[in-house]
């Protein structure tokens, strides 16, 4: 009898861990939350990222470990600090609001691209969507290793054959921003955000960003850049008003 009952009790324990597993990979974007309907009063915030102080010099990148990497690269170059002239590019902006998470949010029917060329990551900072297909194709004529380390996800490691099939994931929590590397080239990094809904974007290469079709309300803006850390700013937005907000890092500061 006593042996059956801990039989009994080892089954429970095991369906139990299972459930749990099952609910950790749970997406956060619900499908029992309302589809957010545009009432056409949505509103853009656009602005731009400065930076002050002096700008840290880009480093050049030892690639010797790989013939192929400096076949591909003429000057490499460190990219965890890109300007031009006092603008920052590769920030990534997003919003931050409790109303958020009372809607879910189509998904874009684009799958996103994080590809490796010329052994790097192309684009260096992007964002996803909960769910979304994340699709990582090796373009170059040598071997990667992807390998993201998530906090809140699942983390994986992968290899890539030259020129090879692609992976393709999903990330099934929110999480800002995902780390991701190639433990076969260390030079290698990227950093990817994943968020339950659209209102997001990443400086482009004059510093300037733009998000588009944000219902009303109060939201707290978020500036995040991998070297000199992140800024918020509390915003509250009026029917189809374009807000403008910038943000200025100082490179004197620590994050």
């Amino acid at each position: 009898m006593k042996h059956r009952v801990s039989s009994l009790t080892f089954l429970l324990v095991i369906a139990l861990l299972f459930g749990a597993t099952v609910a950790s990979q749970t997406p956060s974007q619900s499908s029992d939350k309302p589809l957010y309907q545009p009432t056409g009063s949505e509103v853009t915030i656009v602005g731009s990222i400065g930076v002050k102080g002096p700008i840290p010099r880009r480093l050049r990148l030892d690639m010797t470990a790989d013939p192929v990497c400096i076949e591909l690269n003429d000057k490499p170059e460190t990219e965890d600090v890109l300007t031009n002239d006092d603008r920052l590019m590769n920030v990534f902006v997003y919003v931050k609001g409790e109303s958020l998470a009372e809607h879910r949010f189509p998904l874009p029917d684009s799958e996103a691209i994080l590809e490796r060329r010329n052994c790097r990551f192309h684009p260096h900072v992007m964002g996803i969507r909960v769910g979304q297909k994340l699709t990582i194709p090796n373009s170059d004529p040598t071997h990667h290793n992807t390998h993201p380390t998530p906090k809140l996800n699942q983390e994986w490691n992968q290899t890539q054959a030259p020129l090879g099939p692609p992976i393709v994931k999903t990330f099934p929590r929110e999480e800002v921003l995902i780390p991701f590397k190639c433990n076969q080239h260390p030079w290698e990094k990227a950093y990817v955000a994943v968020l339950s809904h659209p209102f997001f974007a990443v400086t482009d290469s004059f510093g300037n960003y733009e998000i588009r079709g944000l219902p009303l309300g109060t939201y707290t803006l978020v500036a995040w850049h991998e070297r000199f850390g992140e800024q918020q700013i509390e915003i509250s937005v009026a029917r189809n008003e374009t807000r403008r907000a910038d943000f200025d890092f100082d490179t004197n500061k620590k994050p």
